[in-house]
């Protein structure tokens, strides 16, 4: 093999774009997850065998897509005790040559379909993730272990129960029906959502941001945009994925320590994902769909971006949209949100109203974002006990030791302002 690493970087970083393609469209010829696997990595190794010598071609993916196919004919010939294989042989070329745009033609079904299997309801969420990130992100169980901070062991556990699961409920590689694709799609949009926030505020562990997990998320996401581009859900998604994904050079200082949304230097935002951002939601809003919760945390995201300073920033709309989010998904988190626009927009004893209902919600009792939005309205009240207390709440409730560290400076803070006597 060659011994230059620049070519296997190369060939590494496009079998990363390509390997979802290659899976599904061997996963639709042998129609068992295990052995597309297994082909497709053959393919990988026949591309670091031959590429380093011949170079890369000029279309990579047609090349490892062909070269799966035959990989795929030959384990489809060893088959030979299936006569349906056998039928399914004999409507295949025996050329080595293909037709590139024949491939282009099906890959759109084939990935959507892989998309679907991995991201099956079936499954639970941390099993839809972990085999999310490895079919379609072409992340090994050691790069995905690394992003969760678990060991490599773990997540192929995780991996294997997840197929083992599909194989046993028999879930086929094919599109959903249309009366079922719609709930089928918002668990394929939940899972890369899901991956996003673990990577954009990670739940454990020393660090702030995952950024693996927040590039490979968005990443899928356009994806998934470019093979179902009729749906305004998925566009919404990419648009608040990237406008969120814009503010990350300016979370944290360069003591590693978090900056909050208003204290934020706007000019270290990302304006190349704050355009594409802005121009996913546009797309998102063209399609003419009553806006999904994907579109309206968008277009609330939208807001912040579109404010060229903190005291510009729209709150009237932003409640506005958070009225709206909580008719279309109820939810506590989205009323914890809701609060916090409320207080921007009328006033901290506005949101603390919303805010002191939420605490007797059973599903946010150990949700720690509750009572860090509870006690920064009760500073901003001067009611600084009942905040410092919130945030030593908020802190024993987070496993991220640089959240615990600035939830337990603030309720210093805040028992400091208490002992200072009224004038």
């Amino acid at each position: 093999m060659h011994d230059d690493p620049e070519p296997i970087r190369s060939i590494e970083a496009v079998w990363r774009i390509e390997s979802a393609r290659v899976i599904a469209h061997v996963m639709r010829l042998v129609g068992d997850l295990a052995t597309a696997e297994d082909i497709a990595q053959d393919t990988f190794v026949a591309a670091l065998k031959r590429w380093p010598r011949s170079g890369v071609p000029e279309n990579p993916g047609a090349w490892l897509t062909a070269t799966a196919r035959f990989l795929a004919i030959d384990v489809i010939r060893r088959r030979d005790r299936l006569a349906q294989k056998q039928a399914a042989i004999a409507r295949v070329p025996e050329s080595t040559t293909f037709d590139v745009d024949a491939f282009d033609d099906d890959i759109g079904d084939e990935l959507l379909g892989l998309i679907f299997m991995a991201c099956h309801p079936i499954l639970s969420p941390d099993a839809r993730a972990a085999l999310t990130l490895r079919l379609l992100g072409g992340l090994t169980t050691a790069e995905i272990g690394r992003a969760y901070l678990t060991t490599e062991v773990a997540i192929a556990q995780r991996i294997v129960r997840a197929k083992r699961t599909l194989a046993a409920a028999n879930v086929r590689f094919e599109l959903p029906d249309r009366t079922e694709r719609a709930e089928r799609m918002a668990s394929v949009l939940e899972i890369i959502y899901l991956i996003f926030n673990e990577g954009y505020a990670a739940t454990a562990g020393d660090d702030w941001m995952r950024a693996e997990l927040c590039s490979e998320a968005m990443r899928l996401g356009r994806v998934l945009a470019g093979v179902v581009p009729e749906d305004p859900e998925v566009h919404g998604l990419v648009a608040l994925m990237e406008l969120q994904a814009s503010r990350t050079p300016a979370r944290t200082d360069p003591d590693g320590q978090a900056v909050l949304l208003l204290d934020q230097p706007r000019g270290l935002w990302d304006q190349l994902l704050i355009r594409r951002g802005l121009a996913a939601l546009a797309r998102a809003e063209e399609l003419g769909r009553a806006p999904g919760p994907y579109t309206l945390q968008a277009a609330i995201a939208a807001c912040h971006a579109r404010a060229r300073t903190a005291d510009e920033t729209d709150w009237q709309r932003i409640a506005a949209l958070y009225d709206a989010l909580s008719r279309v998904t109820p939810s506590p988190v989205v009323e914890v949100n809701r609060a916090v626009a409320l207080a921007m927009a009328f006033g901290p004893s506005v949101g603390l109203e919303l805010a002191d209902e939420l605490v007797a919600v059973p599903e946010l009792e150990h949700y720690h974002l509750l009572p860090v939005v509870r006690g920064d309205l009760l500073d901003k009240l001067g009611r600084y006990a009942e905040a410092r207390d919130e945030f030593l709440r908020a802190a024993s409730l987070t496993h991220n030791t640089r959240e615990q560290a600035v939830l337990l400076a603030r309720a210093a803070e805040c028992a400091a302002a208490d002992a200072v006597p009224p004038d």
